[in-house]
């Protein structure tokens, strides 16, 4: 029998793939690298990566079980058009769902929500306290996601820091964790976690090596999870300077971030990646 395959898991949106807002092309234009568009909404293109980060992930995908790892819902996953083999396994709703060939694994979604009913507020609480404390002036939309978690478009530009780090103390004492990523606030039970989906993946899959990658606070656990780690200089885990021992903290921020964290993925699995 051969080796079980590496497993890696990844955060999608500013990690691995990135929105025109977040490519982050500080290089001349003459020298701005090809970009595939991954994601159309609404018939925009909406997310992007390098050619050779597409190069990358595609073989990636042939080497290793790599698992998409998203906060996104379902039907957000669903529109991004990854290069490289269609993943077995992909993580949606930060670790409420867990896909197999594209559908929701039944027993997995029960037992998360079971575990939340059991250890954290109510999302109703959280939802009305949101509703009742942002202010019309800066929220833009009012979103639940997956019946699992809540999260609010802001004008980044007019949010009042104080009011973040207030929702943060306020959540913390019923079991959620709040999260600032671009332009939105994410409130999250703390027991609704990528690392546990992707612990259940590497029992199913008999994966011996676990590979991470991710920019936000609700990566961190994801991170810490795995055998090694890489995070971008950008992101809420640049801002604040997080790291552990397994982590690799990379100066690349937008989209050049992306193409150097799946590099990495792939020399970690044995072969240069020298696209």
């Amino acid at each position: 029998m051969s080796a079980p395959k590496v497993l890696v898991a990844s955060d999608l949106d500013r990690t691995l793939i990135y929105s025109s807002a977040a490519l982050a092309l500080t290089m001349p234009d003459a020298r701005a690298p090809r970009l595939l568009c991954v994601e159309v909404h609404e018939a925009k293109p909406l997310s992007y990566m390098t050619e050779t980060a597409a190069a990358l992930l595609t073989e990636l995908g042939d080497m290793a079980h790599f698992v998409p790892t998203t906060t996104r819902t379902r039907k957000q996953y669903q529109r991004i058009n990854l290069p490289g083999p269609a993943p077995e396994y992909a993580i949606c709703a930060n670790g409420g769902h867990l896909l197999v060939d594209g559908v929701s694994d039944p027993d997995w979604h029960a037992a998360v929500t079971a575990r939340l009913a059991d250890e954290c507020a109510p999302l109703a609480e959280v939802r009305d306290h949101l509703e009742a404390t942002a202010d019309p002036v800066w929220v833009r939309k009012h979103r639940v996601a997956e019946d699992l978690f809540a999260y609010l478009v802001v004008e980044r530009e007019l949010l009042p820091e104080d009011w973040v780090k207030e929702l943060a103390v306020w959540a913390e004492s019923r079991g959620w964790t709040v999260s600032l990523q671009g332009r939105k606030i994410y409130a999250v039970p703390k027991p609704l976690t990528k690392s546990a989906a992707v612990r259940e993946v590497a029992r199913r899959t008999g994966a011996l090596l676990t590979l991470a990658a991710g920019d936000s606070l609700l990566d961190a656990d994801l991170l810490l999870a795995a055998d090694r780690g890489w995070r971008p200089g950008h992101g809420e885990l640049a801002e604040a300077d997080w790291t552990a021992p397994a982590i690799t903290a990379l100066p690349e921020r937008g989209v050049a971030a992306g193409e150097r964290i799946l590099r990495e993925f792939t020399q970690a699995c044995g072969r240069p990646g020298a696209v």
